[in-house]
């Protein structure tokens, strides 16, 4: 794995949308995860916070990255979640991994 991208991405939902958000969600995993450069896909919820969830991505490389944010579910990702919560993304490039 010569270059991957690892992206880390807090969603916190706004108020009374937990549910559609978490639904948003989920309706990215299999069509993110049967991208060719997708590694990782995962969702995770904040234990003390069931309202915060986590995005942990990733990718071959950055052209992997790149092709994600052209795909269909992405766009139509991003054409709502910004009225569904608020956010934070890092985008990662390796320094020590296994």
């Amino acid at each position: 794995m010569p270059n991957p991208v690892k992206i880390v991405a807090v969603l916190t939902a706004k108020p009374d949308q937990a549910v559609a958000l978490r639904a948003l969600l989920d309706g990215m995993l299999a069509s993110s995860r049967a991208e060719p450069g997708n590694l990782r896909y995962d969702l995770w919820q904040d234990q003390a916070d069931p309202a915060r969830f986590v995005l942990d991505e990733l990718y071959r490389d950055a052209a992997a990255v790149a092709a994600h944010r052209e795909t269909a579910h992405f766009r139509a990702y991003l054409a709502k979640i910004n009225d569904l919560a608020e956010r934070t993304a890092m985008v990662l490039a390796p320094l020590a991994i296994a």
